[in-house]
């Protein structure tokens, strides 16, 4: 798979999920949600200081962490990808950690700069971000991670009281709110666990039929017993 091919790839990527989380930045308070179809799909706002689907990290440490470990991510997937590239691994493959390393930076660039480029959004003032403020909501590496896709599609359900601990209490399906970066990490990370073996078998093959080297001499006078 060609590389240019691979850069396009990430690039469409990125630009879809930052121009979604800008333009929700800019037209939503956090909170708000507006159908895209019927009641089973909605943009719905909301802001993280954590991992994908919301999940959080311990405070302004864990964030900050959480942001550097992002960035390194981003380093070594760079150096990884070219690697696949130019080792001539399955196309499939290099797709899917194409997929893993946009949505780990499409979360970096908010991680690392929305705290600067964007006012604060709140749900109990309807304050709507305006993006270039003179000054930012938080610092350098502290920005909070946009999220507004939600799929609602099971609603006002409940778990059968039969089954432990869980019986009788609301069920939703698909609760999480995400964006286009933690699909795309989904996506990536899903497909490489269901197509493993498609995806390395000439890897393995390769490996397994290797000729083994050795400077040990090896004639007729040379017997086992």
């Amino acid at each position: 798979m060609k590389g240019r091919n691979v850069i396009l790839l990430i690039f469409l990527l990125v630009l879809a999920d930052q121009a979604l989380k800008i333009y929700v930045k800019t037209h939503f308070y956090v909170g708000e949600s507006h159908a895209v179809f019927g009641n089973w799909f909605k943009l719905y706002f909301i802001e993280n200081e954590g991992m994908a689907y919301g999940w959080q990290f311990g405070g302004n440490w864990g964030k900050l962490i959480l942001t550097l470990f992002r960035l390194f991510a981003v380093i070594f997937g760079v150096f990884y990808l070219k690697r696949l590239i130019e080792q001539k691994f399955h196309p499939g493959f290099i797709i899917c950690v194409a997929l893993i390393f946009s949505g780990a930076l499409g979360n970096l660039i908010d991680s690392m700069f929305y705290g600067m480029i964007f006012q604060d959004s709140s749900m109990f003032t309807y304050n709507v971000a305006k993006i270039f403020p003179p000054h930012g909501y938080a610092g350098f590496l502290h920005g909070k991670v946009v999220d507004m896709l939600y799929f609602p599609i099971i609603r006002n359900a409940h778990f059968p009281t039969w089954i432990p601990f869980i019986g009788g209490n609301e069920f939703e399906f698909f609760r999480p709110i995400f964006n286009i970066s933690d699909a795309a990490i989904s996506t990536g990370i899903i497909t490489i666990l269901v197509f493993q073996k498609r995806f390395f078998k000439g890897k393995l093959h390769d490996v397994v039929s290797k000729p083994v080297e050795t400077d040990t001499l090896v004639n007729d006078e040379v017997q086992v017993s």
